[in-house]
């Protein structure tokens, strides 16, 4: 798992070369992701298609800015999917079921009302999580916090990074 992961990190970087940003941000949301599914019990194939989605989630933000010359949340949502299959198809050892829902999660990871796993959830935590850093307009994501953060890992990463209270 480990050595596959590396290798997937190393094809997103390719993917997105020249664009530190994106390519940070994304291993950021990996190293959220996997610490929170260690810390709430993941099985190992559950934490397996999280951990690759994490590096993925947002590999349709290329393409949109391709297709479109700007993204949004709904670009990557859309773009993201068939992106995220052709890396996984490159750098290998993925099933079918596997390839299928990564898909999915990066296909909802700006849909949060539909969360259908503990992967998912802790997909969209991580992410929020590194935006909640990252942005100059925090209130945005501020918005968010209570429609996101469900697992006792996640609340405390969240409560301790950003000195809240209860979330």
């Amino acid at each position: 798992m480990i050595l596959q992961h590396a290798k997937l990190i190393g094809a997103m970087a390719r993917y997105n070369r020249g664009d530190a940003a994106r390519i940070q941000h994304s291993i950021k949301v990996h190293d959220l992701s996997a610490v929170t599914g260690t810390l709430e019990g993941l099985d190992e194939e559950t934490q397996f298609i999280l951990e690759t989605a994490a590096i993925l989630h947002d590999v349709g933000i290329r393409r949109s800015l391709e297709k479109y010359g700007s993204y949004t949340w709904k670009t990557q949502e859309d773009e993201g999917p068939a992106e995220a299959e052709k890396l996984m198809r490159e750098t290998g050892g993925y099933s079918e079921a596997q390839i299928g829902r990564v898909k999915y999660l990066i296909a909802h990871h700006h849909t949060y009302d539909k969360t259908d796993g503990p992967d998912y959830r802790i997909l969209l935590e991580a992410d929020l999580l590194v935006n909640l850093h990252e942005s100059q307009n925090k209130k945005k994501y501020e918005a968010l916090i209570p429609r996101v953060f469900r697992t006792a890992t996640g609340l405390e990463l969240l409560n301790t990074m950003f000195e809240r209270g209860e979330a």
